[in-house]
């Protein structure tokens, strides 16, 4: 797969995993996990981006005597999510087109 077109699907997996409520990422990469295999270094990375890209928030709180970071979508989050949402929609159409072949075998 494209690395960018995995990159902008993972940034939206995150958020969307977030995007009903405040996470953690142990928390966010469980939630994920059903769809897809994430590492630990691969969702920091991709939550430092999306706090740099103002798509999240971040706050520190103790948590059974730890810091924890908690993330919160933000409206520019949500923004993506529903850009996302048209996006894919061009997407399929054009993978019908290139796939169109195959459904007359």
């Amino acid at each position: 797969m494209d690395i960018q077109l995995k990159r902008g699907l993972l940034d939206v997996c995150v958020l969307a995993s977030i995007k009903d409520e405040e996470s953690y990422g142990y928390k966010i990469i469980k939630d994920i996990k059903p769809y897809m295999e994430m590492s630990e270094s691969t969702l920091y990375t991709i939550l430092k981006r999306l706090e740099g890209a103002k798509m999240l928030t971040v706050r520190t709180a103790e948590h059974n005597g730890r810091l924890r970071k908690y993330y919160r979508i933000t409206d520019t989050g949500l923004k993506r999510i529903e850009d996302f949402k048209d996006e894919w929609k061009e997407i399929i159409s054009i993978y019908r087109f290139v796939t169109k072949e195959d459904q007359h075998e």
